[in-house]
């Protein structure tokens, strides 16, 4: 087998990887948009995996369609409002999670299926992908608000290396990449290192959150000690 080869299943495995074990942490952090959205990822990521090493193309569509519910929702969407609770303190309840989950499905049924799509399909995927990076930026812009700059970086590159991928994901081929295997390299590698850093930057932004909330707190604590009614 081709060394390429070897390097798409270790990116893949490293996104099966990544993806599982911070979807995990966000789970356990009861963020259950972001923790399903990561876990998702993972689902179409194992899926991807077993097609290449068996070649079976159920396994292949499987993670296509995956990979069109993250493209077109999860991330624009789903994503966006998980991460909301550290950037707009927006914490919705477990039954409006499920009414964005089932409507980010319902969504990619449709895309997936309609003939009215097919044209539009990978503009429709493009345009949600750039909204999505245009949140990323006010992620961003709120973590060097709070002094981390660190995890402002990793954001700003996992921005630019998931919006170049969607910017060419079905406008754009590889020469010589005929079964698209670079491609998916560099798009499996980018996607793992997302669900990384935005794992981070959710932290660092809850980590501000709380801090702010227990000055107020002793500010308000101060006050009536001072001023007693």
């Amino acid at each position: 087998m081709e060394l390429k080869f070897y390097l798409y299943c270790l990116a893949d495995l490293a996104l099966i990887a990544t993806s599982l074990v911070y979807g995990v942490k966000f789970l356990k952090k009861r963020n259950y948009l972001l923790g399903i959205e990561w876990l998702i990822v993972t689902f179409s990521a194992t899926n991807l995996m077993i097609n290449a090493l068996t070649g079976g193309h159920i396994f292949y569509s499987i993670s296509l369609f995956c990979d069109a519910f993250s493209r077109g929702f999860g991330a624009p969407v789903i994503a966006v409002a998980g991460m909301m609770a550290v950037t707009h303190r927006y914490k919705p309840s477990i039954f409006v999670d499920i009414v964005y989950l089932v409507s980010a499905l319902a969504g990619t049924v449709i895309v997936w299926t309609a003939g009215f799509m097919v044209e539009p399909k990978p503009y429709f995927y493009l345009v949600m992908w750039s909204l999505f990076s245009v949140y990323l930026v006010y992620v961003v812009k709120r973590l060097l608000s709070v002094g981390e700059k660190r995890n402002a970086v990793g954001v700003i590159l996992a921005l630019v290396s998931t919006q170049i991928i969607a910017s060419t994901y079905d406008f754009y081929h590889i020469p010589g990449d005929d079964d698209h295997m670079i491609f998916y390299i560099f798009a499996l590698s980018s996607w793992s290192y997302m669900s990384v850093s935005l794992y981070y930057a959710y932290c660092a932004l809850e980590r501000a959150w709380e801090k702010e909330m227990n000055f107020n707190r002793r500010y308000t604590l101060g006050a009536l000690e001072r001023n007693p009614q």
